[in-house]
């Protein structure tokens, strides 16, 4: 189909098989930008060269544990075991990182990898620690750790054996049913309450899959993993990200049921969310894949969005705003109700709030009782 939307003077966008960013332009750090010259040079700019292949890159990091203060993450410690993700999800909200090493988030951020080999020898001496904290620690906040080259360093797997030995909490995201590979470990950890594993499926839509996030495992694929870590005795849940509204919207309640029936105990969602060089990378495939809506997502977008691109603001950025943002929690409540969903986190809520209940009771009496005794008091006197 014709795009309505793309300047006919540029050149076709070049689309590589397994890769979901369609342009890479410099980081906006650079001092100097660089532009081909289609006239310069002696190919055609509309035909595809070899498709880019994936460096991966050592890196010996200073430190493994990053803090956040964000009011509206449930965690506040995280590792990411690589930097750049060869899942290529168009929309991950990490590609801008990519920029401050001097490179594209675009087809950088999905080709050149930077793994973090020394992780586990970083995090045992952190965990070492007399004062370490012990609030749990996320894996996968930024990218996947269980991206394909995992398979083979196995980065990701020397962390949680150094987790399993201080006996430390953690929360795993993640796109790969490369994690159930860690069942071994993470079976006892959970057994002890310490881990819970969260697999992220956005669309049941193979074929929007199969662009938008190029390298990941099928949604069918992701569904299994649920039931095989749910089998294990492990805590699965499912994270329905990223909600597109007029693409992948429409197939809430069906990632949500298709998981629970897998064993899913958990649920949660993230709207949309395109920041700094995301918002041109996303608009960019959608103009090349989904041309005749493209408009009209860009436009549901912003409407959830203050009318622009991205909002930041805590507590809006997962959700959005405004009624589509209203509508699809609503939904998503709905469903989570019908399926049994977060049951185990609304009891821990009624717990909560009935043990408040009880120590209000419990001082106000311990009050009234004082009160008692200084008045039995002065009728001494």
């Amino acid at each position: 189909m014709t795009n309505p939307t793309r300047d006919p003077q540029q050149p076709d966008p070049i689309v590589w098989k397994g890769r979901a960013a369609v342009s890479n332009r410099e980081s906006r750090f650079n001092r100097m930008q660089h532009e081909a010259d289609p006239a310069a040079v002696e190919i055609d700019p509309n035909e595809p060269a070899g498709a880019p292949a994936t460096e991966v890159r050592i890196e010996i990091a200073r430190s493994i544990i990053s803090t956040n203060r964000s009011p509206d993450l449930p965690f506040d410690q995280s590792i990411n075991p690589y930097r750049g993700c060869e899942h290529g999800c168009v929309y991950c909200y990490a590609r801008p990182s990519h920029t401050y090493l001097g490179l594209s988030a675009g087809l950088d951020f999905e080709t050149k990898i930077f793994a973090k080999t020394n992780a586990a020898e970083l995090l045992r001496k952190e965990l070492s620690r007399t004062d370490a904290p012990r609030s749990m620690i996320a894996l996968g906040a930024n990218t996947d750790p269980y991206q394909p080259t995992e398979r083979q360093l196995q980065i990701t797997r020397s962390l949680l054996e150094v987790l399993r030995e201080f006996e430390h909490p953690i929360g795993i995201t993640t796109k790969s049913s490369l994690v159930t590979r860690d069942i071994d470990i993470l079976a006892p950890m959970a057994a002890k309450g310490l881990v819970k594993v969260f697999i992220s499926v956005g669309t049941l839509n193979a074929d929007i899959a199969r662009t938008m996030e190029p390298r990941a495992n099928s949604p069918a694929r992701r569904i299994q993993a649920i039931a095989q870590l749910a089998a294990a005795g492990i805590p699965a849940g499912v994270i329905v990200a990223p909600i597109v509204p007029a693409l992948t919207d429409q197939d809430l309640e069906r990632v949500l049921e298709a998981a629970a029936t897998a064993g899913a105990r958990y649920a949660s969602y993230v709207v949309l969310r395109l920041p700094l060089e995301v918002a041109d990378l996303f608009t960019e495939w959608l103009e090349t894949h989904h041309p005749m809506r493209a408009r009209h997502v860009m436009s549901l977008i912003r409407q959830m969005r203050a009318g622009k691109n991205n909002d930041s603001t805590f507590g809006i950025r997962m959700r959005g705003s405004g009624p589509i943002a209203d509508l699809i929690e609503r939904r998503f409540k709905i469903a989570c109700k019908r399926l049994g969903l977060n049951a185990d986190r609304v009891e821990q809520r009624l717990q909560a709030a009935a043990e408040a209940t009880a120590a209000k009771a419990e001082a106000a009496k311990a009050t009234v009782a004082l009160a008692e005794a200084a008045g039995a008091q002065m009728n001494l006197f």
